[in-house]
């Protein structure tokens, strides 16, 4: 394995609970410079955890985290580790009394000195981090009156700023409009293929998933179903195993995209609705 080759954060044979309720059963996860990978599955299949399992938020209960070359993430300090590695979670609040700047600048204090004010290099991260999320041009607006979509990209931008190698992202296309989703998800593809950037990705939203995945593992009940490039893991049998109803995966003709079209109840008793009867045969005489 060559040095490019190698993963950036590995997850090995973990296994992750909530006391003594196991949510994640010796599942691995390696991710590598340059590929996205993304994490999906149903409600309570472990993605999360997982995920906060690899940002040394959730302590295993088994298995390890490493990072490149074997080192144990839970021999660094917090400092060392954030400088390593970046999480972007939902979970962060409305800071109050902070400008958006401010808040971007968060994503430096693994890079400063104690006491120490902003740096030329700093203040140069943090304005290339706002440009990057289209979060410049409100760069002076206080962050506690934000939506909830501009704050979403605030704290992206904030996680760029940490100029990590290694990003996880959960869900980082929530709350966002139509526009802003796929220039998220144009942003991560860029810190992949532009950067090297070793990403994993939560993401609900399977057609989001195969527009920017390199590499997908799909969770249920706490353990991987399937694992491997997009057109592999999207598949009507993983689907439909992973979330209980039947799944339509087809490939779209002009982009050569693939398309997943769930199938609900009401829809399967409107196609055996209209579905032809074959004609009923007379009795014999």
């Amino acid at each position: 394995m060559s040095a490019a080759d190698a993963p950036t954060l590995t997850g090995a044979d973990l296994v992750l609970g909530f006391g003594r309720r196991l949510v994640v059963q010796s599942v691995s996860a390696r991710l590598r410079s340059g590929v996205v990978t993304a994490l999906i599955g149903p409600n309570g299949s472990g993605k999360s955890t997982l995920l906060r399992a690899l940002a040394r938020l959730h302590s295993p209960a088994g298995g390890r985290v490493e990072l490149t070359g074997g080192v144990p993430a839970a021999s660094l300090s917090a400092r060392e580790f954030a400088r390593a590695v970046t999480l972007f979670t939902q979970t962060r609040s409305a800071p109050q009394g902070l400008s958006v700047r401010e808040v971007v600048t968060f994503g430096r204090h693994p890079h400063r000195r104690a006491l120490a004010g902003p740096s030329a290099a700093d203040r140069a991260a943090v304005d290339e981090a706002m440009r990057r999320t289209g979060v410049a041009s409100m760069a002076d607006r206080a962050a506690g009156e934000l939506s909830g979509g501009e704050l979403q990209r605030v704290w992206l931008a904030a996680c760029l700023a940490q100029q990590t190698g290694t990003i996880l992202l959960d869900e980082p296309t929530n709350h966002l409009d139509l526009r802003y989703q796929m220039e998220v998800l144009d942003l991560i593809r860029d810190l992949a293929d532009v950067e090297g950037a070793a990403i994993g990705v939560v993401l609900h939203d399977l057609d989001h998933a195969a527009h920017v995945a390199d590499h997908l593992l799909l969770l249920h009940e706490g353990r991987i179903l399937a694992e491997g490039p997009p057109a592999e893991v999207l598949t009507a049998e993983h689907l439909g195993a992973a979330y209980g109803l039947r799944v339509d995966v087809s490939r779209d003709v002009g982009s050569g995209r693939l398309r997943i079209d769930p199938v609900s109840r009401r829809s399967e008793r409107m196609h055996d609705a209209h579905r032809p009867r074959p004609d009923r045969e007379e009795p014999p005489a």
